[in-house]
């Protein structure tokens, strides 16, 4: 009986979008934080842990799935710990959307700044006067070739190195949570 219910156990937690086997709910939390469950800050490792799980499954539906001995498990202890799983992921799901979109917005400025220096520098090539203007004309290209450049990288590059984590805490912050035993 007991080899049947480890068996479909191990079948749940196979199909399971991620599944996590603790053996304690501590497992969850860092070391160093004395606080209670419902504020404690999340394990880096078992933050790692589920970015590992998480990176090949689409967004939408997953399970979070934590396995426990079945004589440590507290329901009340899992209703704060599911709460403040479910808090941890939306609030950061919100920062690293922000970031993200930071990112793109200051690319963008960065980019139009450009372009608008290099019309001017244009514009004052075609009707400058003197040297004077011909020297300042010429010293203003350098910053608006650097103002496109680092604008499209913030666009192109800097955007996408922070998007798996803006990607993972928006599929871990609609993830469902759930305890099992074992």
């Amino acid at each position: 009986m007991v080899e049947i219910k480890e068996e479909r156990l191990k079948e749940e937690l196979e199909q399971a979008s991620i599944s996590l086997v603790l053996d304690r709910y501590s497992d969850i939390f860092s070391d160093f934080d004395p606080r209670p469950f419902n504020e404690r800050a999340l394990s880096d490792d078992f933050l790692l842990e589920c970015k590992k799980a998480a990176r090949d499954k689409v967004d939408g539906g997953i399970e979070l799935n934590l396995a426990m001995p079945k004589n440590l498990r507290n329901i009340n202890d899992e209703l704060k710990i599911k709460k403040r799983l479910r808090e941890h992921f939306r609030k950061h799901h919100v920062e690293k959307d922000k970031a993200v979109k930071k990112v793109k917005k200051d690319g963008i400025i960065w980019v139009s700044l450009g372009v608008l220096i290099l019309v001017g520098v244009v514009y004052g090539l075609v009707y400058a006067s003197n040297t004077f203007f011909e020297a300042l004309i010429t010293i203003m290209e350098i910053p608006s070739w650097f103002l496109v450049w680092e604008g499209m990288r913030k666009i192109l590059i800097d955007s996408k190195e922070r998007e798996p984590d803006a990607v993972f805490y928006s599929k871990m912050s609609n993830a469902a949570i759930n305890f099992r035993s074992y």
